[in-house]
């Protein structure tokens, strides 16, 4: 895939990586990601199943598990304390655009 391809597919995963037309490993992958994000407590050896389903093997399910889970740790921490953000960022809600 070349370089602007990529930057178009990440752009469109970004924004609704249900409509970003991602093949079946790649969707099974983020469904599994969002549901770990938004509702921890409802995972279930299901949600495991359908990734081994789509491909993943053992070491693939506990690296998408450990990505996801530190992006979202790291997330809210910095949430917490409200870390400078990058530019291309939407201020925080509470600070009036303020970072």
């Amino acid at each position: 895939m070349q370089a602007e391809a990529q930057e178009e597919l990440v752009a469109r995963v970004a924004q609704d990586w249900r409509a970003a037309e991602l093949g079946p490993a790649d969707q099974a992958l983020c469904l599994f990601a969002e549901k770990l994000t938004a509702t921890p407590g409802r995972m279930a050896q299901a949600d495991v199943e359908a990734l081994r389903a789509a491909g993943f093997d053992d070491v693939a399910i506990h690296d998408a598990i450990q990505v996801t889970s530190y992006f979202n740790y790291i997330n809210r921490v910095a949430d917490a304390v409200h870390v400078d953000l990058e530019p291309e960022m939407p201020p925080y809600p509470d600070t009036g655009g303020k970072g």
